[in-house]
Order: C-alpha cells, then sequence, then structure tokens
C-alpha cells in the first residue's frame, strides 16, 4: 500500500486526517524504509488507526500496577460500572467484552421472550401490517408475495389481505380502484404457511378486506382451510364460549381470520358446528380504498353477501362497526373488534384517551394510516400505543421514523411480534390518561442519564456528497407519553465518521418509563441543506442496560451495520 493507496483508503472507511499527519503514521509503521506498507506494518497501522483512546482510559482506571487487569480489578469494574461479575480479561479481552451482546446497551435477557406469555390476547400489543402485499405506494406500485416474507420475518404478527374477484375463479388481493398489480390469494395463503413461525412462534392474525363474490368467498374459506390445515383457528379452543381471549401461549402456531362475520340472533360466537339462530345474509363492507382521494367514482359503504364458509372462519377477531365507547362496553362482545382510521383514532386518542385506554383492557382495536398517505408513509404509532391500541398497523414496506420506532419496541421480548401491555393498561378500572398524566401505579419517574462517548466505523450513507467524509451529530430521542417526549444533540464533529469523540453529557426525566423508547440516530451535519440521515438504533427504555455500552447502529432499512456503533455511558435511576 503506497502513501496514495492509504489515502485513498482513509476516504473510504470515512476518516479525513492531515497529510502531515498520515504521512508521518505512514513513516513511522515503513520499517523496511520501502515508500509501502505490507504484512505487519500494515497491521500495525491499522492498530494504530483503531487505538481508541477512551477504551485505554476506563481500562487504565481499573486495572492495576503493570497495565494489567486482575480478577478483582474486573469484578470492581464489573460491580462499579455495568453491573456484572465475570472472570479475567486482557486490555484486547475487555474491548472485546465491551463489544459482545453482553455490553450492548440492549439487556440480553430482553432477547428472549421475558414477558409473561398467559394472559389474554387483548392485553399485548402486536406488532401490525398495514396493506402488506404492497411493496411501494399505495396508487400504482407493485404487489407481492415477497412484501409478506418481509413483513412475517420482520416479527409482524398481524398482516392484511385485501381480497376481490379475479380470473378464473381465483380470488385476488391488491389495493381496490387503483393501479397496484395483482397477486393470488392462494398464493398469499402459501406464503404465510411457510413464514408464519419461522421467526416467532406466536399467533399470526389474517386482516381480511372481502370484496369477493360469494362464489370466491368460498374459493378463499377453501384454500385457507386446504393450505393452513390444523394452522387455521377455526373453533374456541376447548369448543365452548369463553368469557376472554384466549392467550399467546395458548395460541401458539396458530393462524386466527379477522373478518365479517354473519350476525347470530343469540349473539353468540359459534364454531361451524354449534351454529344456531336465524343468520342475515349481508353485513357492511370494510373498505379503506375507498377512503383514497385520488379514487374517482367510489362506491358508497354497501352490503356485503357474506358466504357462510368464510364466516365460520372467525372466531376471536370479528370485524364490527365502532358506535361509541359506551355502548361498545354495553353491547359489543369481547371478540368484536373495530378499526379505526389514523384521523378518528388519533382524535379518540386525544379527547378521550382513558375511554380509549379501558375499551382495550376487554376489546381488541385495529388502527391504519389515512388514504391521503399515498406515498405509504406512516403516522407515530405510540400515542395510539399510549391508548392501549394493539393492532397499530403501519407500512412495513417503508423505512421512516415510525418503522424505527415500531422494529424498536418490538425487539423485546424475543422479537416475538407480542410486547406484554403495562398493568396499568389491562386493569378494566384503570384511571391512566396518558394525555395527563395524574398518580398511579403507572408514575414511576426516572432519571436518564447518558453519555455519548465515541462513535466507531460510522457510514457514509451519502455516497454521492463530494466523495466527502461525514460530520457526524448524535441526537438522542425520546419517545412515550407526551410529557416525557424530548430530545438533545451533541455538537458535530468535523470530517470524521472513523472514530468521532464527543464526551457529551445529557439528562431526561422520564414520567412513565414502562410506555417510554429511546432512540439514537446519528446524522452527517450539513451546514447549508437538511442534515443527512446516517444510521439509528431505538430500544424501549426499561431495555437499557446501565454502565458503558456499545449502541450497535442499523440502517435506514432496519439491517445491521458491521462494525457501526456509538459508545456510551448509561444510567437510569429512580426519582
Amino acid at each position: 500500500m503506497t502513501f496514495k493507496e492509504l489515502k485513498q483508503f482513509l476516504g473510504e472507511i470515512n476518516i479525513k486526517i492531515d497529510d502531515l499527519y498520515a504521512e508521518k503514521l505512514f513513516n513511522e509503521c515503513d520499517r523496511s524504509h520501502s515508500k509501502m506498507l505490507e504484512g505487519p506494518e500494515i497491521e500495525e497501522f491499522y492498530k494504530r488507526l483503531t487505538h481508541r483512546n477512551e477504551i485505554e482510559v476506563i481500562y487504565s482506571k481499573y486495572a492495576g500496577s503493570k497495565g494489567k487487569m486482575s480478577v478483582e480489578d474486573l469484578e470492581n469494574f464489573l460491580r462499579m460500572e455495568q453491573p456484572k461479575e465475570k472472570k479475567l480479561m486482557s486490555r484486547d479481552g475487555f474491548l472485546m467484552y465491551l463489544q459482545s451482546s453482553d455490553g450492548l446497551v440492549l439487556n440480553p435477557t430482553h432477547t428472549l421472550v421475558y414477558q409473561d406469555m398467559s394472559q389474554p390476547l387483548n392485553h399485548y400489543f402486536i406488532s401490525s401490517s398495514h396493506n402488506t402485499y404492497l411493496m411501494e405506494d399505495q396508487l400504482k406500485g407493485p404487489s407481492s408475495t415477497e412484501a409478506y416474507v418481509r413483513a412475517l420475518t420482520k416479527g409482524c404478527r398481524c398482516v392484511e389481505l385485501d381480497c376481490w374477484d379475479g380470473p378464473n375463479g381465483e380470488p385476488v388481493i391488491y389495493h381496490g380502484y387503483t393501479l397496484t398489480s395483482k397477486i393470488l390469494f392462494k398464493d398469499v395463503i402459501e406464503t404465510v404457511k411457510e413464514y408464519a413461525f419461522k421467526n416467532s412462534e406466536y399467533p399470526v392474525i389474517l386482516s381480511l378486506e372481502t370484496h369477493c363474490s360469494m362464489d370466491q368467498q368460498k374459493v378463499m374459506a377453501h384454500h385457507m382451510k386446504t393450505i393452513l390445515g390444523s394452522m387455521l383457528l377455526t373453533a374456541p379452543l376447548d369448543g365452548k364460549m369463553p368469557t376472554h381471549f384466549p392467550s399467546p401461549e395458548q395460541l401458539k402456531g396458530k393462524i386466527l381470520v379477522k373478518g365479517k362475520k354473519l350476525q347470530l340472533q343469540d349473539h353468540s360466537m359459534t364454531s361451524p358446528e354449534s351454529l344456531q339462530g336465524e343468520e342475515k345474509e349481508s353485513v357492511s363492507e370494510e373498505d379503506e380504498a375507498a377512503d383514497l382521494p385520488e379514487v374517482k367514482d367510489k362506491p358508497k359503504k354497501s352490503k356485503l353477501k357474506l358466504a357462510r364458509e368464510l364466516s365460520d372462519l372467525v372466531v376471536f377477531c370479528k370485524s364490527v362497526h365502532f358506535p361509541d365507547f359506551e355502548t361498545a362496553r354495553e353491547t359489543q362482545a369481547f371478540y368484536e373488534m373495530s378499526s379505526f382510521g389514523e384521523s378518528k383514532a388519533f382524535k379518540l386518542a386525544e379527547e378521550s384517551a382513558n375511554s380509549f385506554v379501558i375499551h382495550n383492557t376487554r376489546q381488541l382495536s385495529r388502527t391504519y394510516p389515512r388514504g391521503t398517505r399515498t406515498d405509504s408513509s406512516n403516522y407515530n404509532p405510540v400515542d395510539l400505543w399510549n391508548a392501549g391500541c394493539q393492532i397499530v398497523a403501519l407500512n412495513f414496506q417503508t423505512s421512516d421514523n415510525s418503522m424505527d420506532l415500531n422494529q424498536g419496541k418490538f425487539q423485546q421480548n424475543g422479537f416475538s411480534g407480542y410486547i406484554l401491555k403495562p398493568r396499568f393498561m389491562r386493569d378494566g378500572q384503570t384511571q391512566f390518561n396518558p394525555t395527563s398524566i395524574m398518580q398511579g401505579e403507572w408514575l414511576t419517574p426516572k432519571k436518564l442519564h447518558v453519555m455519548i462517548i465515541s462513535g466507531q466505523q460510522l457510514p457514509k450513507e451519502n455516497k454521492n456528497k463530494n466523495n466527502s467524509v461525514v460530520d457526524p451529530l448524535v441526537r438522542i430521542e425520546i419517545s412515550g407519553v407526551p410529557c416525557d417526549v424530548c430530545s438533545a444533540e451533541t455538537e458535530h464533529i468535523e470530517d470524521n465518521g472513523f472514530n468521532p469523540s464527543w464526551n457529551k453529557n445529557f439528562q431526561f426525566d422520564i414520567s412513565v418509563p414502562e410506555l417510554a423508547l429511546v432512540r439514537f440516530v446519528v446524522e452527517d451535519h450539513d451546514v447549508a441543506s437538511r442534515n443527512d440521515f446516517v444510521a439509528q438504533y431505538t430500544l424501549p427504555l426499561m431495555s437499557l442496560q446501565n454502565g458503558y455500552r456499545h449502541v450497535p447502529l442499523l440502517t435506514k432499512e432496519g439491517n445491521p451495520i458491521a462494525s457501526s456503533s456509538i459508545f456510551v455511558h448509561i444510567m437510569v435511576v429512580d426519582q
């Protein structure tokens, strides 16, 4: 490697250093005086380049004499800072420990299923996708079974299927009244069967929006029963009418159908074998696509003739119109659930938050983005989670802040797609109101201390930007109940994405820590225009580990970036 090649290499790995310093480092490592670095010389250059002074400071503080860390020294460090107890390690081992899963900011016990999974289904937040079949926008983009694969492997447990009559008697899935492409219903069901339980064994909900004729509805029912077989839940677990939802644990490996169900005079949830009472042939039609502003000649809300075969597959998730909270409490069964468009959902969450929370202690609620989001953008899901809504559906194909929050929230509990709600959101008499925090069990104030120390091998997100090196800054964003929402950021560091150092302290006061999320965002500072996104990492406040930690950074799409991290010191203390 010549000096010219070295300079090019430094640019590629996102570091800009003074030419004189680079030449000095080059000459010191060029033991052979050949004007080239090779073998051990390159190794020495790399070690000098990657030397982390902040780790040296911590190591020196706790290591005893002779620059080595004894068992007692290590135990002292782990007890004082982490807190942990381990055995002996060297300086390199010390760095390896800090970069291991044990040294990451996310509590490793939370990467497994650690929550109680035996509560009723409606006591969990459920990772959920909107118009799952779409790969891009809502008007003319492609539909694909691949979109279901991506959502399911990202931990999604509720996927949406908009079903329409197709050619040759086979139902298709696409966004009605638009130019989005069509895929076979049968192919989607086969994809769901293959991928539903690859990443999580807990139940998957198929949210059906049905526009098919009676004949093709029967085909839909046939495909679900024959393809999914015993995976498909077609009756209550013990054949008896329960008074509340079964648990995720009881529903492991099961696929539930959410959709319209024929109304029965005796108002009971029944299996095909126990159907009684008079049936109505038609039900009101669910139609999100009709809300699209670009759609011309939109049909008025119509009645849909519903095939008994399809109706019978709906057991615990019967779609109904939402009247109001009082009427729902007095007249609706626990298995009857409503879907709320974004505007309606946010209005209820703002004006009737406590009523919404109480409603969701008994029934399921699904929310979805408004029709004007034709670019497949997302709303912020946090306020709807705060209102206890379980199925907060997002456009999984869109990489944005909302999906960062969703993936951050659901990466806990073994990435199972189910998060147990706090106890105060499972109590039918709760007085919790996220918009007005008063005294109650939810109020457990904590102070979050964060020191942003340094960055390691930050990526060059905008590679077309004059081939320049990033000027990184780190912002910490707190999401949760409105009174906890805040952010703070470091100064930017000029021309150093390889090993920038900030050593900046921040403090945040958190009122309701059980609902708080912490997002670390790295941006490339730009004087003339908006900062460029570089990387991020989001996790629940309650999943933070105290002590010196590495924050492993993710791309805009949520994928890990090899060797890229922020080094921080975390301390969460009771107030």
